[in-house]
């Protein structure tokens, strides 16, 4: 079933990526490239447009697809690539066998550097793509600036220059070159220069970086600001320079590349065809687990299915892990360099692909989004049963004064809000975190038990070691233990402590299940510290409307209602003070506080 364009577009990543249109028979309309998915698809479906053609187009657009990528140039060079390769009807730019440019280390005696846009299979090396003209001009005039390198395209094999075929030009008599046309410089030498102007387009141009701030200072000590505002330029293009992209690289040539990502129900397999280089193809696969199926039971299926489906003919796959493939193709599974990076990039698609159906779950069916999360729940920590209620205690108190204590409730993953509840510590003196933890858990519960409420099935203590032991006394007390799961979270390292388990349990940083528990600490930290200010604010009013003379109880009750601070009571009109407690009252008030200053 086709998801209604309006959920597609609510559901995008605001990434940098590619976006495709398609219309209601699979065909691709246009591809199209944005710093924003989001933002940029969005504007296609809320602003009036002036062309006709993009009226046209928006109509029939009838779903949509996106690759995520990690840069913006890297979505330019993707954008590039896809509509050269598939040739959409409402693209006219870029559809023609132009291509961005390229700096050419050829291979040859005495290698060339130039910049082409054209890449020619001789084992020459390319640098780029470069989506921006002016950093291949400010490389280039770099490196002639740093070495003298020849720019004539002469034959200088160790032949006709022994035989002396060739003289020296213009560009060695003023500086430009050093002759190797003529012997006048060994092989040697000029490749140690040509492998020093590689480093350089690698991005590894850290000296050369310092010799043009030292040169800019020099020329604007000198007042040759002109010269001195040149040579930034130069350096704000190098320090932005990216050496690499990662959806265009001619030293990978033909590889399929396939990532799996999974959950308790469901498998996503991202598909990544590389042709000559360039990312031509991008597809995302759900599979349905319908038993204990592993990761690579499931991968091998889909890579199985998805080269069957696109006539993928690569001799090598890039996965994750090994598989038996077969004889026919090579597995490759990288660790570091660049086929680690598109590795990555595949696996960053299936992991945005899985966020969008999970948000499109959560719009169209919130029960199902509710019992997928308890679930999940229920594994990553262990527990008999879904977590459906959960509870978490927090205390708060500033040097061992008003300590509190808060309890917050959770239901089916979100917040319970009727069912909070703050406790003033009583039986504990001084600031004692433990005594008090075991005070209101037992309270707490106390009353549940004699008020015959439903008990949670997991209790979360905001603390460590210390405080999970004091709760789970109570909970010894109570007769509760081994009926309720209980844990500990640290703040430090959100580890996480079960009883009599000495080895926290570490949770991944984006798991839904470690945001649920931190959304459970963080509102029971705001609940618990809202009621310590509101308790220590009023403590503090009435200590100081008890010192005024005249001044009782229900007078100083009415003043608490209405001003609510000292501060604010003190900085009050007489007149405003007379409205709630009359004037007699009001005027020994204003004179208390102004004798104060």
């Amino acid at each position: 079933m086709q998801t209604p364009l309006e959920l597609q577009i609510q559901t995008l990543p605001d990434s940098p990526g590619v976006y495709q249109y398609y219309d209601k028979d699979g065909k691709l309309l246009y591809v199209g490239k944005a710093k924003n998915l989001k933002k940029r698809v969005s504007s296609y479906f809320t602003k009036i447009h002036d062309s006709g053609k993009t009226r046209v187009l928006v109509k029939k657009i009838a779903s949509i697809r996106h690759i995520v990528v990690p840069t913006e140039n890297d979505a330019l060079l993707l954008e590039n690539n896809l509509i050269k390769k598939y040739q959409p009807r409402y693209n006219v730019m870029l559809r023609d066998d132009k291509t961005y440019p390229w700096i050419c280390i050829k291979k040859e005696p005495f290698s060339r550097i130039f910049s082409t846009r054209r890449l020619v299979k001789d084992g020459s090396e390319y640098f780029g793509p470069y989506t921006n003209f002016k950093t291949v001009h400010t490389l280039l005039e770099l490196i002639k600036e740093l070495y003298p390198l020849r720019t004539c395209n002469y034959d200088l094999s160790a032949g006709n220059i022994k035989s002396e075929k060739y003289k020296v030009c213009l560009e060695y008599h003023i500086g430009n070159c050093k002759g190797p046309c003529e012997g006048y410089e060994s092989l040697e030498r000029y490749q140690s220069n040509v492998n020093a102007v590689r480093e350089i387009l690698k991005g590894n141009f850290k000296e050369s970086l310092k010799d043009f701030k030292n040169l800019m200072q020099e020329l604007a000590a000198e007042m040759k600001f002109e010269e001195a505002q040149k040579i930034k330029e130069k350096i704000e293009v190098l320090e932005n320079y990216q050496a690499r992209s990662t959806v265009f690289n001619p030293r990978i040539s033909n590889i399929d590349v396939f990532t799996i990502i999974s959950d308790e129900s469901m498998a996503y397999v991202n598909f990544i065809q590389v042709s000559h280089g360039a990312i031509i193809r991008s597809h995302t696969m759900e599979i349905k687990k319908r038993l204990e199926e592993t990761d690579e039971q499931l991968l091998e299926l889909a890579v199985v299915e998805l080269r069957e489906r696109f006539d993928l003919r690569s001799k090598e796959i890039l996965l994750p892990f090994e598989l038996d493939l077969g004889p026919d193709v090579k597995i490759t599974v990288p660790k570091l360099g660049d086929k680690k990076q598109i590795l990555d990039l595949s696996e960053r698609n299936a992991k945005f692909y899985r966020m969008d159906q999970l948000k499109q779950i959560k719009i169209v069916d919130p029960d199902r989004h509710t019992n997928r999360i308890m679930a999940q729940m229920k594994k990553d920590l262990r527990l008999p049963f879904e977590p459906r209620h959960i509870e978490c205690f927090d205390n708060s108190n500033i040097q061992g004064t008003n300590p509190v204590s808060a309890c917050v409730v959770f239901k089916d993953g979100k917040p319970s809000k009727k069912d909070y509840r703050h406790f003033n510590i009583k039986t504990v003196e001084g600031p004692n975190d433990f005594a008090s933890m075991e005070e209101v858990v037992y309270r707490r519960y106390k009353r549940l038990l004699d008020e015959n409420e439903p008990l949670p099935q997991l209790i979360i203590i905001d603390g460590g070691k210390g405080q999970l032991s004091s709760a789970l006394k109570s909970l010894d007390d109570l007769g509760l233990r081994g009926k309720i799961t209980i844990l500990g979270i640290a703040k430090r390292l959100e580890e996480i402590f079960y009883p009599g388990d000495s080895i926290p349990l570490y949770l991944d940083k984006k798991s839904e299940t470690l945001k649920i528990i931190q959304h459970l600490r963080n509102e029971a930290h705001r609940f618990g510290i809202n009621f310590h200010r509101d308790k220590r604010s009023k403590g503090a009013l009435q200590t100081s409307i008890e010192s005024i003379p005249g001044i009782g109880e229900k007078t100083m009750i009415a003043l608490l209602k209405e001003f609510k601070s000292v501060k604010r009571l003190s900085a009050a009109p007489e007149e405003d003070i007379a409205k709630v407690v009359g004037p007699a009252k009001a005027k020994k008030i204003t004179e208390f506080y102004k004798s104060k200053t």
